[in-house]
């Protein structure tokens, strides 16, 4: 059983986090259930540039490791390893988050999973020819048979495995979405994800 899993608001919290620091740095009010795009810029009405600070913000490792676990994903992550299924953290992340992303995933229970940086916007900086990073070209030679997702932008990174399952993690901005085919279903949490992968969906 190999499996792909988004590592932001699939892993931990990020949404909550980010809602509470557009507020620090903006005073700008959005509740959480109120983000109703996978797009910050859009969600939160930021202009270009407070955008740009926004996301240095909060790519800061101190940010960056403050992030809260979402409920239950190193415990049934750590079960599904210790069935022998084989977990991929492929995040669209920046590569310069790495080493922070890494030592979060650490610290949370996630020491035996590898992560990667897929290179999913074609960033000029892209680390080419690394152990933690994936090209385009790479990520399209693997399999997977689940995938946890909550980005109805990442779907289209799916294209290439009609029978793979997605577990779209139950998030604000991906309620109303409309799925690709009848491989998709919404999880509530982790203890559905575990079910479904476990016993089939």
């Amino acid at each position: 059983m190999n499996i792909y899993i988004d590592f932001d608001d699939c892993l931990c919290e990020t949404a909550r986090y980010f809602s509470d620091l557009v507020y620090e740095l903006f005073r700008k009010y959005v509740p959480y259930e109120n983000i109703k795009f996978f797009n910050l810029q859009k969600s939160f009405s930021l202009t270009d540039e407070q955008y740009e600070y926004l996301m240095l913000e909060g790519h800061r490792p101190e940010r960056l490791l403050a992030y809260e676990e979402t409920p239950g994903s190193s415990e049934i992550v750590n079960q599904w390893l210790d069935k022998g299924y084989h977990v991929s953290i492929i995040t669209g992340r920046p590569y310069s988050s790495y080493t922070t992303s890494r030592t979060w995933l650490d610290q949370h229970g996630f020491e035996r999973v590898e992560m990667y940086c897929l290179n999913k916007y074609g960033r000029d900086t892209f680390i080419k020819n690394s152990d933690f990073n994936l090209e385009l070209d790479d990520y399209y030679k693997m399999h997977f048979d689940y995938a946890i997702e909550d980005s109805p932008s990442a779907f289209k990174f799916f294209n290439h495995l009609p029978e793979l399952k997605v577990l779209v993690f139950n998030r604000p901005w991906n309620r109303d979405c409309e799925f690709p085919n009848d491989g998709y279903r919404h999880c509530t949490d982790w203890e559905m994800i575990n079910e479904l992968v476990t016993f089939g969906h």
